[in-house]
């Protein structure tokens, strides 16, 4: 540079304002084969997630790489997902949404709801989702053919076993949800009903969230021919859900890892007790009803 401009490579940069370095730095390609294998492979195996889900994972697996070269390689490999329709604006109820109870800790409230879908020869089924709104760890997914306020009963009985009773339990104005066997049982154990706001299913939007996953991901990706199948994909998914899938609600955390959820270690007596005395009444709808209300082995 000094035979060239008569000055010093120093002076030079000084004065056009630039660092010297950069009249010795040379970029070396990277080599992102590698990389774009693993990209591609995680696309596939997990179709509904994004680039920033996919960016998680990648790092999960010991890949040093952020959420914009994902990005970019997302782009020039030509991947994308289905775009969601923009949501419609709402007239919020001035005494349903805006004084709604919010989660503040495990076990504090628990959402339910149901979803329905039909089989590949039309015969419908439903699925009773129970989430728990401050971990959002789904604890339940109950796939039947038909499902009454005794079967919600049913599949409510062993979450209390395995996690203990919530405070709260919110839902919406469903049959099986307000009716008075429901109703009598949640109070008798101790548990708190919340119903929505009539109309207002967004304020059961922790549960309304999970439902929308759970259709975009499984029930519409895949044609059930059986009840049975239903029930193994589902638990499949639901423990990828909790234990792989990262959540943008949780800054792209996995659930499990939020969750101090602990099976109850519960005396083995109370448990055949209780086991008992439901198995002994289940063959009808009386002795159902009482046997639920009789188990008074939940405040333990």
């Amino acid at each position: 540079m000094r035979q060239k401009l008569g000055s010093s490579e120093r002076r030079a940069c000084r004065t056009i304002g630039v660092a010297r370095s950069t009249q010795r730095y040379e970029a070396s390609p990277e080599d992102d084969d590698s990389l774009r294998l693993a990209l591609v492979r995680l696309a596939k195996q997990y179709g509904r997630y994004g680039y920033r889900k996919i960016a998680e994972l990648l790092r999960i697996e010991g890949w040093q790489v952020n959420h914009k070269k994902v990005e970019r390689l997302w782009r020039e490999e030509g991947l994308q997902i289905p775009q969601r329709h923009r949501k419609r604006k709402r007239l919020y109820h001035k005494d349903s949404s805006v004084i709604r109870l919010r989660p503040r800790y495990q076990n504090h409230i628990w959402s339910i709801d149901f979803v329905h879908d039909k089989l590949a020869n039309g015969r419908p089924y439903k699925m009773l989702t129970v989430l728990d709104e401050y971990s959002r760890e789904a604890l339940c997914v109950a796939v039947k053919p038909r499902m009454g306020n005794a079967e919600v009963l049913e599949a409510l009985y062993p979450l209390f076993l395995k996690h203990g009773k919530p405070e709260f339990i919110r839902s919406d104005n469903g049959p099986e949800f307000i009716a008075e066997n429901f109703q009598t049982w949640l109070t008798k154990v101790g548990i708190k009903p919340i119903r929505i706001y009539p109309g207002s299913p967004w304020e059961n939007g922790y549960n309304e969230r999970f439902n929308g996953t759970l259709r975009r991901e499984v029930l519409n990706a895949e044609w059930f021919t059986s009840i049975r199948q239903a029930r193994v994909v589902i638990e499949t998914w639901l423990k990828q859900y909790n234990h792989i899938r990262p959540h943008q609600a949780l800054n792209l955390k996995i659930v499990s890892l939020n969750s101090t959820h602990k099976s109850r270690i519960i005396p083995l007596i109370q448990y055949v007790v209780g086991i008992v005395l439901f198995q002994g009444t289940e063959n009808s709808e009386h002795g159902r009803k009482n046997c639920h209300l009789n188990c008074r082995f939940f405040h333990c």
